[in-house]
C-alpha cells in the first residue's frame, strides 16, 4: 500500500531560508567569512558610473495591496512623492496598469551619500484582475500618500430588458 512513496529521510531537506534565496547555510557562512568579495570596485568614477547605468535602465516594481469584496475590488499603492498628475492609471476589464515618476528633489553628488535606500524614477505595475470589471464605473483617490482604486466587478446575473421599437 505504501510502496509507491519513497522514503527520504537520508535526504537533507532545504531550510526556508534556502527555499528564500537559494543560498544554503553553508554558502551563507562562506560569504559571511569573506565579506565584500564580489563588490570591489575600481575607482569612484566606475561605481558612478554604474550606479547611473542601473538608474537609466531599471524601472521600479510598485508593491500593492489588493482585496475584493462581493462587489468591488480595491487596489491600494503607496506612490509616496508622486503628485497625482504624474500618476497614470490605465484599465481594461482585466486588468490595470500604473506608472509614474518619482523625481529626487535634490541634486546630490553619490559620493556624498552614506545610505541610499528610496526609490527615484520611472516605476510601473501591471495586475491582472481575478475577475472582470467596469472600467467606466471605476475611480481612483490619493490621500497622504495612499492611492485606492476602486473596480466595480461586472454583475453578470445582472438583466436588462429591451424595449422593441417599431420602426
Amino acid at each position: 500500500m505504501f510502496s509507491k512513496f519513497t522514503d527520504h529521510t537520508n535526504e537533507k531537506k532545504p531550510s526556508f531560508f534556502e527555499k528564500l534565496t537559494g543560498v544554503s547555510r553553508e554558502e551563507e557562512e562562506e560569504q559571511e567569512d569573506q565579506p565584500f568579495r564580489d563588490f570591489t570596485i575600481s575607482s569612484p568614477e566606475s561605481s558612478q558610473r554604474i550606479q547611473e547605468d542601473f538608474i537609466e535602465e531599471s524601472e521600479g516594481q510598485l508593491a500593492v495591496d489588493i482585496y475584493q469584496t462581493d462587489t468591488t475590488i480595491y487596489i491600494q499603492a503607496m506612490p509616496a512623492g508622486v503628485s497625482s498628475e504624474d500618476l497614470t492609471i490605465s484599465i481594461t476589464p482585466e486588468t490595470v496598469f500604473i506608472s509614474g515618476k518619482r523625481d529626487d528633489p535634490r541634486a546630490v553628488m553619490s559620493e556624498n551619500y552614506l545610505v541610499r535606500e528610496l526609490y527615484w524614477g520611472m516605476f510601473s505595475r501591471t495586475i491582472n484582475l481575478p475577475e472582470e470589471i467596469d472600467p467606466s464605473e471605476a475611480d481612483a483617490i490619493e490621500k497622504h500618500g495612499l492611492l485606492i482604486i476602486r473596480l466595480p466587478k461586472v454583475d453578470k446575473t445582472k438583466k436588462h430588458k429591451l424595449k422593441v421599437k417599431s420602426v
